[in-house]
């Protein structure tokens, strides 16, 4: 009789102890390693060398482009401010040459650090940082993977998005961070805009593939010409093609885009 009763003293305490372990065992399932990380955690840095990277596995990481403004910045037929991708490689419109591109090569610490400051910055999410009342306001735009954060009024704004800005200007890295030296940007195609005429004074006959024969994209007709052939011209020209008249914007096609619609 005793040793029932003992037995049937410690029944309880058994139990409770193993339920006590069951109940450590789930909550520390993330350290079992069957667990996922917390949805809250940011998503990791691209590990892909920008060394062994090939042309077609280059993707588009962060971009960024300025739109709005009294002059009616940005948009399609523009080439935007930066553009960085997953080999390291950025290519940046020179804000006091027009229509010069020059390309940088970030190595492959650089870039991963670069990255993971504009994470911290917020720009892994979706946002707006500023006032949309702001008329003619000059917006700055950054896309880093499916996320876009609109800054309205940068030079105004004190918050990580608008000082991590700054980061975004390769002619300010420092030397020990680049895998080769800046160069011009020379792409393969460029997409020629066209659209109607404004009363320009010079007229030339267009010397390619006919002007009113592409594809339709951002209110204009874009048709795709090598580089290397594509004539010099200002807002005065115009071109004769087909016994038609035309002014044409040029569009340097950048790393990624091989068609017309790449640009909308």
């Amino acid at each position: 009789m005793a040793g029932s009763y003992e037995r049937s003293r410690w029944v309880p305490a058994l139990a409770c102890a193993a339920l006590t372990a069951c109940a450590a065992l789930t909550a520390c399932g993330d350290e079992s390693g069957t667990a996922g990380p917390s949805p809250s955690s940011p998503a990791p840095a691209p590990t892909s060398s920008p060394a062994k990277d090939t042309p077609a596995q280059e993707q588009l990481v962060l971009r960024l482009r300025k739109t709005g403004g009294f002059a009616g910045l940005g948009g399609p037929r523009s080439v935007p401010e930066f553009s960085l991708y997953s080999t390291g490689r950025a290519v940046a419109a020179s804000p006091s040459a027009q229509g010069k591109l020059t390309e940088y090569r970030l190595k492959p610490d650089a870039l991963q650090r670069l990255l993971g400051e504009a994470r911290t910055a917020g720009l892994g999410r979706s946002h707006t940082v500023g006032s949309d009342r702001i008329a003619d306001a000059i917006i700055t735009v950054v896309t880093m993977g499916d996320a876009t954060t609109r800054i309205i009024q940068p030079e105004s704004q004190a918050g990580p998005e608008a000082r991590f800005l700054k980061k975004l200007d390769p002619a300010a890295w420092p030397a020990s961070d680049l895998a080769a030296k800046p160069k011009p940007f020379t792409p393969a195609k460029t997409a020629v805009l066209a659209g109607p005429t404004t009363g320009s004074d010079t007229v030339k006959k267009w010397p390619l593939e006919p002007l009113g024969k592409g594809t339709q994209v951002a209110g204009a007709t874009c048709t795709l010409a090598p580089s290397k052939k594509v004539p010099a011209t200002d807002r005065g020209t115009a071109w004769r093609s087909e016994a038609k008249t035309y002014s044409i914007r040029l569009r340097p096609l950048l790393p990624g885009e091989s068609t017309c619609h790449d640009i909308a």
